[in-house]
């Protein structure tokens, strides 16, 4: 019923209202925002909780945030979102600015296309839906199984079943690929998303090639990942991107997979700091470091197992342990379902339960080939639906240059 209100209000608010899109931009932390807009700092930084204080480090350069003005040009609202589910919120009442974090409402709709290849399944992809997105998680997702340079031919064919989320009535947030299929050489390859969340091929085999290990070992996992939850006493929305690990100050972190430091440094919510960038558009966080292991730097590349540092408190820490965030193309996933697990293939009620979905792919697959589906290009918007009051939408003008 809150979220219902503040929408409400949110709404009916734009007939007075500017709504203008921005896209974050690289380097900008949300402190550098605030000054930018003259916002006061003290309500909406200083004055929050750890944990809140701590998300705002979560924002992610790229992604799209509305700010709504009123007509001497003041700022009203502000919505920027942390993932898929969780945003801020930034709204004025009565002179006064306050801080909190909603659920963010968004539609998924489940999409297809199939295209016949030209010049490769990168270019074509991007081509034809105008997406590096969809383009990015078709490539890697056959990347360490099939040889597209070795083995595609011109007029080989091509299909893609995903997900998509519209925010605003605009594709939002990475796409999450189902099925696709790629003809090579007239032999179809599949792969399948599971239910366990990992990806398969047609025979049951896992093809997910970027395997993580434990960062500390024999580390108690303290607080897991969450990305929404409703705190029932503060009654609030909270959200925890990663994993933390409770372990005594001074235990070494290893470095959970191969690849090269992107980020090394002290920041405010999570002290001592090291980013590392893998394959596959896969990054890894350490967060509240006692030290860093010596002679490392941005740049440097790490191998997975090598100590990267130590555990300690920095940042705003109530007690020793690593907080270890995994982010695939900037969208934080849960590193359990990732770490520690094995390539395997499927057996038993799993492979049974695994092939009548991969059944369901296969038919609707088949579907989309035979009626040359064609990816369907949503257009710039010239409203925005903010609100629903029956069949009647209250809605306002989005910039263009969103």
């Amino acid at each position: 019923m809150r979220q219902f209100f503040i929408f409400f209000i949110f709404a009916t608010s734009l007939f007075g209202a500017q709504v203008e899109t921005y896209r974050w931009s690289n380097g900008e932390t949300y402190l550098m925002f605030l000054e930018k807009n003259s916002l006061p700092l003290k309500p909406l930084y200083y004055n929050l909780d750890e944990d809140e204080q701590q998300l705002t480090e979560e924002i992610y350069s790229g992604i799209h945030y509305q700010i709504s003005k009123e007509k001497n040009g003041e700022i009203s609202q502000v919505f920027i979102p942390l993932n898929d589910e969780l945003q801020i919120h930034i709204y004025k009442n009565n002179a006064e600015y306050f801080f909190e974090t909603l659920p963010i409402i968004s539609e998924t709709r489940v999409e297809a296309f199939t295209l016949q290849i030209e010049h490769s399944p990168y270019l074509d992809i991007i081509k034809e839906t105008g997406s590096v997105k969809l383009a990015t998680i078709f490539v890697s997702s056959f990347k360490h199984s099939l040889n597209f340079k070795r083995d595609l031919r011109k007029g080989d064919t091509l299909a893609m079943i995903y997900e998509q989320k519209y925010r605003l009535g605009k594709p939002f947030s990475m796409p999450t690929l189902k099925a696709a299929m790629i003809e090579m050489r007239g032999k179809k390859h599949y792969i399948y998303l599971n239910d366990d969340g990992r990806f398969y091929n047609e025979d049951a085999k896992e093809i997910e090639g970027f395997l993580l290990g434990n960062p500390v070992r024999g580390a108690r996992i303290s607080s897991r990942f969450t990305k929404r939850r409703f705190h029932p006493v503060l009654k609030k929305y909270r959200a925890h991107l990663g994993v933390d690990y409770a372990a005594s100050r001074g235990t070494p972190i290893a470095a959970a997979g191969s690849g090269r430091v992107v980020f090394i440094g002290q920041t405010r919510g999570y002290g001592k700091l090291i980013k590392v960038q893998h394959e596959d558009g896969y990054m890894t966080l350490y967060a509240h470091q006692s030290s860093f292991r010596k002679g490392l730097r941005k740049g440097s590349y790490v191998k997975k197992g090598q100590i990267i540092g130590y555990v300690g408190s920095t940042g705003l820490s109530t007690g020793p342990h690593l907080h270890f965030g995994l982010y695939k193309n900037n969208r934080a996933i849960d590193p359990l379902r990732v770490v520690q697990v094995a390539t395997k293939k499927l057996s038993g009620k799993e492979k049974t339960a695994f092939l009548q979905l991969k059944s369901n792919y296969d038919e609707s697959i088949n579907l989309h080939i035979a009626n040359e589906t064609k990816y369907a290009r949503v257009g710039t918007p010239q409203s925005v639906c903010y609100f629903y009051n029956g069949e009647l939408c209250v809605q306002d003008k989005l910039d263009s240059d969103s």
